[in-house]
């Protein structure tokens, strides 16, 4: 039975879960706000403006790296290179001390992910089998952890951390499965030179890691770099931000007890220069100042910084300029797209496939004795959280994108996807908002 007080919520391992998840909550109404806007205006008297503002052509640079891309494509190969790069940053920090770092726990992340994404790529596939679409069977694979989340934060006490912090790690393990299905599956014709340039700066990244190197700006400028040769060789460009975040060094120089003892010193040192009536600090004071914040430095780690920099600029500006900009389709044809084996193979494969993937996977693991439930969680919250995994939304799109080059098919697509995503978070929100909080967790 749970208990009156979660001591999840005092424990400083999970306490970045918390700020991760109202983080993510928050951009998740901000998203769907976004996609909101971006039918209405897909299918209204400006639907024309719509349409020609994303295929706007912008050019970059100059020569043989002079890049040419009309509007959207710098949003979903440029924006979303950030945004996978955060993913994997995510994905680091969670197999290094997260929740990932379990075994029996990532166990039940890995089980359940995996049988979200093989199931209803299965689903979809069968669907389309033989027709023009089959090349979209990576599209139910994906789960949107923002909206997920989102619609967690909606239940309050009714979820708990712990279910929380479950439905997270398997979210960026999907995020990890569909990372690999983008640059197996979903890669264009490789250009050798520029993939052999990307994979010089690749190692470069890592000898500076192993280096020591700390400074951001140098893994900022290499990034680049990266992300410009992934661009031009052919491989989609987002993957570059992935293994850009595998290189950032993610080790502490000091323990906590070291940064202790060493401010303790410090501010006596700062202490004693102390003048009634003195405005400027002496120069003993600016050296104590300076030692103080490189010792906060050497705390700190630059995965983290980055991270906490970077993740409200995705969850409040990339990811609803994303939504804004792919998920305007025009639904002229009323719901006769609803027909389409395409838009059918997605909300069959996000509905359907998601809950059944990710329960009998998660069931599996536990039964084999390979996993365990996290404390204070339900099969029924399992079973309803398999729903909010049917939220595919924004990787969904992403990997539509990649899938179709044919103006139907991709419609079909974004419909089914947006179908089926708010479908699944309906009934996921149901499912637990009507289950008991205190039902007890079956183990074995």
């Amino acid at each position: 039975m749970a208990s009156s007080s979660n001591p999840l919520s005092a424990n400083p391992v999970v306490r970045p879960f918390q700020q991760f998840i109202r983080l993510e909550a928050a951009g998740g109404i901000l998203l769907l706000i976004c996609a909101v806007v971006a039918l209405v205006w897909a299918n209204s008297p400006y639907a024309d403006q719509y349409f020609a503002l994303w295929s706007t052509i912008t050019t970059v640079g100059m020569g043989e790296f002079e890049i040419s891309k009309p509007l959207l494509l710098w949003i979903n190969d440029g924006l979303m290179a950030i945004f996978f790069f955060v993913v994997g940053l995510e994905i680091k920090r969670e197999i290094l001390t997260g929740e990932l770092s379990s075994p029996k726990n990532a166990a039940l992340a890995l089980a359940a992910a995996v049988g979200g994404m093989v199931v209803p790529a299965l689903l979809y596939a069968a669907v389309n089998w033989g027709g023009a679409g089959i090349s979209g069977w990576g599209i139910p694979m994906a789960t949107d952890i923002a909206f997920a989340l989102g619609v967690l934060a909606l239940l309050g006490k009714r979820a708990p951390l712990a279910l929380k912090v479950f439905l997270t790690a398997l979210a960026i393990v999907d995020d990890l499965g569909a990372v690999l299905v983008i640059a197996l599956f979903y890669t264009a014709k490789v250009k050798v030179g520029f993939l052999v340039m990307g994979g010089v700066v690749l190692l470069a990244l890592i000898l500076v890691n192993r280096f020591g190197v700390r400074r951001t700006s140098v893994y900022v400028v290499l990034g680049l770099l990266l992300w410009i040769a992934f661009l031009k060789s052919g491989v989609h460009a987002t993957i570059a931000g992935v293994l850009l975040a595998l290189t950032i060094p993610a080790r502490r120089v000091i323990d906590g007890q070291s940064f202790v003892e060493r401010g303790r010193a410090l501010l006596d040192q700062f202490s004693t220069g102390l003048e009634p009536g003195r405005v400027n600090p002496t120069s003993s004071q600016m050296d104590a100042l300076h030692a103080i914040e490189d010792a906060a430095e050497k705390l700190d780690t630059p995965l983290h910084r980055m991270e906490h920099a970077l993740h409200g600029w995705v969850a409040f500006f990339i990811m609803p300029v994303f939504a804004l900009a792919n998920a305007g389709v025009a639904l002229g044809g009323g719901g006769a797209g609803l027909g389409s084996p395409v838009t059918l193979g997605i909300i069959v494969g996000l509905f359907f496939g998601k809950q059944i993937g990710v329960t009998l996977f998660a069931w599996l693991a536990v039964r084999l004795g390979i996993a365990q439930l996290p404390l204070g969680v339900s099969w029924r919250q399992v079973y309803a959280v398999s729903f909010l995994c049917g939220i595919g939304f924004t990787m969904s799109l992403f990997i539509a994108n990649l899938a179709f080059d044919d103006a139907a098919l991709l419609d079909g697509a974004k419909i089914g996807i947006l179908v089926a995503s708010v479908i699944s978070g309906v009934i996921g929100f149901v499912v637990l908002r009507t289950g008991s909080t205190n039902t007890d967790v079956a183990q074995s």
